[in-house]
């Protein structure tokens, strides 16, 4: 190839490159970070974002902004990640954002699976499987065999259809033979009310809300959906433990940004970010926050993100499950 033709083809893959993404590496960034957030400000993934912000500021040497944009589960924000023209914006994205969204509903603006640049998996939790006070028995057998022989009379509440609440329980059915029916509410702090009520018998929680009234004596506990005990529930069997095979599942946060993110600048941030999440400050933070810190590379979410997509993707294909 000759010097000139080597010459436009550099000068027209040049100008396919936005000029906002023509300057990164050592230099970026070069202004603020913007995290995305999908919940309103107090929920869960926007405590996270702000608990890792000043680390990351210190360590990028900018300030880096929290920016809620809430509604649709977090598909909002999760779709202005995707679609951001700039190397300056990213998200603090939940489980369903970035792995099984596109299989619930098909009109879903984005694709988990082509549209983020995984930059780092930040914490992880079990769910805990509650029961109400008047499920017979006490040990984490007695409390299924009550929940088995209820057949399709029993019930099970969740925050609403699609939500890994609800396909967790659709996999704890398919591994147990319980037969409960579905009952989706607005919000776990409806599900809590509900089941305190007797009115559903069973319910996937995090582990805050559910051990606060387990302790209190309120809620029987069976167990926890993490694949060994875990270090927010460790008086709690995991459900592995109390003869369930098959069942572990957990929530976790990420941060993601858009897929055609500058290499330079992702791996600048994804090493920033483990390096807040391990951190002792950074562990103590997400622990508070009910999180267990973990603090993955990008592509130790990806592997996170593909295995989820495969696990949950087939109880929503099997069960014909469909987000609101």
């Amino acid at each position: 190839m000759n010097t000139t033709r080597r010459g436009l083809l550099a000068a027209l893959s040049g100008a396919l490159v936005p000029a906002a993404w023509s300057q990164t590496g050592a230099a970026w960034p070069s202004r603020p970070l913007k995290i995305l957030v999908g919940f309103p400000p107090g929920s869960s993934p926007d405590q996270t974002a702000r608990a890792l912000a000043d680390g990351l500021s210190q360590r990028l040497g900018q300030a880096v902004v929290v920016e809620n944009k809430a509604g649709a589960s977090g598909n909002i924000a999760a779709d202005a990640v995707a679609k951001a023209s700039d190397d300056h914006t990213v998200g603090v994205l939940i489980n369903g954002n970035l792995s099984i969204a596109k299989l619930l509903n098909p009109a879903t603006p984005f694709d988990p699976a082509h549209d983020f640049a995984p930059v780092g998996l930040i914490g992880t939790a079990p769910l805990v499987l509650a029961a109400a006070a008047s499920l017979a028995g006490n040990t984490p057998a007695e409390l299924l065999a009550a929940a088995r022989a209820l057949g399709d009379k029993g019930n099970y509440g969740t925050p609403g259809n699609g939500t890994v609440a609800h396909l967790g329980m659709e996999l704890l059915k398919a591994k147990t033979g319980i037969a409960a029916l579905h009952v989706p509410f607005a919000g776990n702090p409806q599900v809590v009310t509900a089941l305190l009520a007797g009115q559903v018998k069973l319910a996937l929680l995090p582990p805050a809300l559910a051990m606060a009234q387990v302790r209190a004596g309120k809620l029987k506990a069976i167990g926890a959906t993490s694949p060994v005990r875990s270090a927010l529930v460790p008086e709690l069997p995991s459900l592995r433990e109390a003869g369930v095979a098959g069942a572990e599942l957990e929530i976790w946060n990420a941060m993601a940004a858009p897929a055609n993110f500058p290499k330079a600048a992702l791996a600048k941030l994804s090493a920033a970010l483990a390096d807040v999440v391990r951190s002792p400050e950074g562990r103590s933070r997400l622990f508070a926050l009910g999180w267990q810190a973990v603090g993955a590379s990008g592509e130790g979410l990806a592997n996170r993100m593909k295995a989820d997509t495969a696990l949950l993707g087939g109880i929503i294909t099997s069960r014909g499950i469909r987000a609101d």
